[in-house]
Formats: C-alpha cells, structure tokens, sequence
C-alpha cells in the first residue's frame, strides 16, 4: 500500500495512540504540523510520516465528534457569550451612522 500524503484536515493515529489532524505541510522544509486533540502540537518529518506509513505504526483515524478539545473553550462559550444565549429577538445589525459628522 503507498503511504498517503498528509493533507490539512486529515485525522491519524500513530502506534494505536491518540488521534491527531494535520493542521500544516511545509513541502520545503520536508515536515508535517500535527494538533491532538487536546491542543498539543507537534513537528514530523516527512521521511517519519512514510517510515511510520510502511511500519504499519501510523493508521487512518476519524474526527472527534466533539471539535471543541483543541479550542480551549467551555461549554457556555459555545451558546453564546457566557451564558447568554442568542435567542430570536436579538437584533444583531449595526447601527445606522446618522448623525456622524464626517468632516468635523
């Protein structure tokens, strides 16, 4: 089996470990950016993504259901600010810029 090229947004796991997403491929530099899911990122060689790849130690993995471990929010943050939620009232438009002077 050839090994995959690593693209942006893909999910691996490596020697049956956590799972992570490739988040950046440098083609010059020869090296991978990886994100687990909690955040932590790290920097692989090209030559250990296909070392890893022909092991047998690198594998396909699926992306979390819940994005949220490497954003670092909580759980009100994603209803709104805080614990605000948005509700259908909430006029969310911009003001109008009557009575702006633009020459003063």
């Amino acid at each position: 089996m050839t090994t995959p090229h690593p693209s942006i947004g893909d999910w691996y796991r490596l020697n049956g470990g956590d799972s992570f997403e490739i988040v950046a491929v440098d083609e010059d530099d020869g090296t991978i950016d990886i994100q687990y899911f909690d955040g932590t990122l790290e920097e692989m060689d090209l030559e250990d993504w296909e070392a890893h790849w022909s092991d047998g130690a690198l594998e396909v993995a699926e992306a979390p259901e819940d994005w949220s471990g490497s954003v670092d929010i909580e759980r009100g943050d994603v209803e709104g600010r805080g614990s605000e939620p948005f509700g259908e009232d909430r006029d969310l438009r911009a003001s109008g810029l009557d009575g702006i002077d633009l020459f003063e």
